[in-house]
Parts: C-alpha cells; sequence; structure tokens
C-alpha cells in the first residue's frame, strides 16, 4: 500500500492510501494502530512529508561504493548520527542553504528511509522487519564543511540544519517491499542522473542496522532511519566537488516508492 500525508482544501492534514494511480482514499484510524481505507476520495491541496518522524537516525558510510570514494574503511559496526526533527522537508519544498551559519558545501545523498511502527527493543536480525511500518525516499542533505571541517569531530551538526531530511513522496507499506535490500536507488540533479545504484550494495542491511539501533535502546512508532547513501555524491566529484546551489532541483527515486523531489534556494535571513 502505498500512504500519503497531505492537507486538503479545509487545511487539515490527513492519510490516503493510492487506490489507482493518482486516485487515493481517506483513511481512518491510527497509522500505527488500527486504520481503513475509505470510499470518501482525498482531495489533495498540498502533498506532506508522509510522517511527522518521532525521531531521525543516520546512519554513515552504509555503502561500499561510497565508502571507497569518500576514501574510508567499511566500518565494523554502524556508524549512527542524529538530525534534528526540525530538519524535516516536504516533497516539493525547497531545500534552504544555510546562510547565516553560511555553508558552500551543500550537498545531496539519496536514501532510502525505514519508518518504524511498533515500539521495539533488543530485536533480532531475524524479527526486525517485523516492526517496520514502511519505507519511503529520503535525501539526507549535509553541509560538508560543517560535518567535516567546522563539526568538533561530530556530523550532526552538518546533518541538521533547516529543510535538511526531505522525505517523500509517499510511504510504502512492508507487504509492498517485502525485501528491501533489491531496490534501485538513484539521485537526478537538475536532469542529470548523479547517483544510480542498488540497496544491496549496503554493508549493514536493514535488518541487521535494526538489531544494533534498538540493542538495549528503545525505538518507538515513527522513528525514521536512513540507511545510507550510495557513491556519487556531490563531494566526490572529479575533477571537482559538484555542491547543490541556489535554482537546482534535486530529485531522489526509489523503485515501489516513487520521485521526491525539492527545489534549492538560498536561506533567507
Amino acid at each position: 500500500m502505498k500512504i500519503i500525508r497531505y492537507q486538503d482544501p479545509s487545511g487539515q492534514i490527513r492519510f490516503a492510501a493510492e487506490t489507482s494511480p493518482g486516485r487515493h482514499h481517506v483513511i481512518r484510524g491510527d497509522l500505527y494502530g488500527s486504520r481503513e481505507v475509505t470510499s470518501e476520495v482525498a482531495q489533495v491541496s498540498r502533498l506532506l512529508a508522509p510522517v511527522v518522524p518521532t525521531q531521525i537516525l543516520g546512519i554513515g558510510l552504509n555503502y561500499r561504493h561510497h565508502a571507497a570514494e569518500s576514501g574510508m574503511k567499511a566500518p565494523t559496526f554502524p556508524v549512527l548520527f542524529f538530525k534534528g526533527l526540525n530538519t524535516l522537508q516536504d516533497p516539493g519544498a525547497p531545500i534552504e542553504l544555510p546562510q547565516k551559519l553560511a555553508s558552500t558545501e551543500v550537498d545531496y545523498e539519496c536514501e532510502l528511509a525505514v519508518v518504524i511502527g511498533k515500539t521495539c527493543k533488543n530485536v533480532s536480525k531475524e524479527k526486525a522487519l517485523d516492526y517496520v511500518l514502511g519505507y519511503t525516499c529520503a535525501n539526507d542533505v549535509s553541509a560538508r564543511d560543517w560535518q567535516i571541517k567546522q563539526g568538533g569531530g561530530q556530523w550532526s551538526r552538518g546533518k541538521s540544519f533547516d529543510t535538511f531530511s526531505p522525505l517523500g513522496p509517499c510511504l510504502v507499506t512492508t507487504e509492498t517491499i517485502p525485501d528491501p535490500s533489491k531496490l534501485k536507488i538513484k539521485t537526478v540533479l537538475n536532469g542529470e542522473t548523479v547517483q544510480d545504484w542498488y540497496t544491496g550494495d549496503m554493508i549493514f542491511d536493514i535488518p541487521t542496522i535494526i538489531e544494533f539501533l534498538s540493542g538495549s535502546t528503545t525505538l518507538i512508532p515513527g522513528t525514521v532511519i536512513l540507511t545510507g547513501t550510495p557513491h556519487g555524491v556531490g563531494m566526490a566529484a572529479k575533477p571537482t566537488p559538484r555542491w547543490l546551489k541556489a535554482g537546482d532541483s534535486v530529485t531522489i527515486e526509489v523503485d515501489a516508492i516513487g520521485a521526491l523531489t525539492n527545489p534549492v534556494v538560498n536561506e533567507k535571513i
């Protein structure tokens, strides 16, 4: 099932399920509990990020080819970083390049995002996917100067500016994607494909990531996990890095989910 979150003409925020291409019916109930698809046709005025995260957990250096292009060894354990809830952005809404705490090295990263649907702790790999509600496209936008050179050794500063976590266009539930390790994922920048790979290149697959993150740690419903990006990021472009600039358009595409597109603008200060 493909689920969207949207604003209707009255301003109410609702959920709906895609029942045929381009047609959605309103969902009643709890996204994380009992819900039903009604006969009411959704009137979509504005498409929103498919969930409002309760927390955003990122996994770094999780594709073999990306680790290689970054000149770093494959990690022994998943590399965890946190992104602020302020980073959430909707499909079609702008990615803002920081101007007050200025960055000149803002990068794109296509990612498969996992949405946790049930409270879990100390979950085994074998049962990990039972706790997943679904998947969506994500852009783990990253200010590389603040991430690498000016972040004091931590990645979160460069990852947590406003608008740096676009999600969408929909949430696809697990019965539609039974095996998330077999998806094509790519980034299209201004019409040019710059990342184009497969989730099977992950160093740590999604069950392993969930087992690791839930170890001695409770993951609550609405937790969004960004699972890493493949090679082709702007930082590694040759002969010179390819940084985002105002006027750009970035699209993240994942098989079975769709395309998430965001324009790029300068922050207004």
